[in-house]
């Protein structure tokens, strides 16, 4: 018997072990019910295309086999018309570039249902379809949908702001200041552009900016992508007895290091990269753990010259990467509401060791 009240010795390593495995179960048993229905849809879509290529197979028939199809199944409103017309696009719409899709089907039979598709659930199906015409950009806003369980609305803003584009195109030196593989996950985790919009009208003071930018701080880290955990704005070092402050500091949960995140109203200038330099040797002696990667700096200035920037990054030996941003879109009104609230997100990051919280299990 163990010290938990005559419990066994193990009983918590088990009751841990089995609570994830139930967790998992259940999220499988969900996904299982999703590939079918998507299937299914898949199945009719090709059945109504190939109609329509043999015979005439217009909007009456289409009516017809709706008001079929909700009689023998009442409640069921994915059958109508409409739904069943968004069904044959979403065939289309993949079945058409069947050759650049072969690493992407599934093993379903003789469906080829691209596993992209059937992992998600038909609203964001719909949104990707009407959306997006390459079949290569489809399947990776549809994966990376899947991987960080984007709503369909933020699957929408993510497309509207052209996240495909901007994600990993970022200026750095990170192939020549980190080791790999973590080189080209600091890569990808950066965009060439950030997409500012939602703290309002452009600010012509980086203080400006940033105050909004904490106000806003979950509509930011949705901006930053997966893995970024907001430590604190203006974070204090003492170096040789003097003050600096941090304008933003992060840690990523995937790259398990610090991000400091300077941000400058103007252009891009080469003395950035050395400030930049200093205040990620200061936070490798004074915040890196033995197990976390070294800091990384992030330049967000409101223009950059390319070459510039190349000059000014390629005899420094820290991680550092350089990106604009633009303060012109707001955020659309739809996501109002369904992300968390500062006040939320600012209660679950406090304490020095928060950032590591979401490693742990159980």
């Amino acid at each position: 018997m163990g010290p938990l009240g005559g419990l066994p010795t193990g009983y918590p390593r088990f009751l841990c072990a089995l609570k994830e495995r139930i967790h998992a179960a259940r999220v499988q048993a969900v996904l299982s019910v999703n590939r079918e229905m998507i299937a299914l849809y898949w199945d009719l879509g090709r059945q109504v295309v190939e109609r329509q290529k043999r015979g005439r197979w217009g909007t009456s028939v289409i009516e017809r086999l709706a008001n079929d199809l909700q009689v023998e199944f009442p409640g069921m409103a994915c059958f109508s018309a409409r739904n069943i017309w968004n069904m044959s696009a979403f065939y289309r719409a993949w079945a058409e570039q069947a050759p650049i899709l072969k690493q992407a089907v599934s093993e379903s039979g003789d469906t080829d249902l691209p596993q992209a598709a059937g992992n998600l659930p038909w609203g964001h199906n719909i949104v990707l379809f009407q959306k997006i015409e390459s079949p290569l950009e489809r399947i990776w806003y549809a994966r990376e949908a899947f991987q960080h369980g984007w709503s369909r609305n933020v699957l929408a803003l993510q497309i509207e702001s052209h996240l495909y584009l901007r994600q990993g195109k970022a200026l750095t030196n990170f192939k020549r200041t980190l080791p790999p593989p973590q080189s080209d996950l600091a890569q990808e985790a950066l965009k060439d552009d950030y997409a500012l919009g939602f703290i309002g009208t452009a600010q012509s003071r980086e203080r400006d900016i940033e105050r909004s930018l904490v106000e806003h701080v979950q509509r930011f880290l949705l901006e930053l992508g997966a893995g970024f955990a907001f430590v604190g704005r203006q974070h204090h070092l003492e170096v040789g007895g003097e003050d600096f402050y941090l304008d933003l500091l992060f840690y990523h949960l995937h790259l398990h290091c610090y991000v400091v995140i300077e941000l400058k109203a103007g252009a891009f200038k080469p003395e950035h990269a050395g400030k930049m330099g200093f205040y990620l040797s200061a936070a490798d002696d004074l915040l890196r753990r033995p197990e976390d990667g070294p800091t990384i700096g992030i330049i967000l200035c409101r223009t950059k010259n390319k070459v510039v920037a190349e000059y000014a990054l390629r005899d420094s030996n820290k991680p550092i990467g350089v990106a604009s941003y633009q303060l012109t879109k707001a955020l659309p009104i739809s996501l109002a509401g369904r992300l968390p609230t500062t006040d939320e997100l600012e209660e679950k990051l406090r304490g020095k060791d928060i950032v590591r919280s979401r490693d742990r299990h159980c």
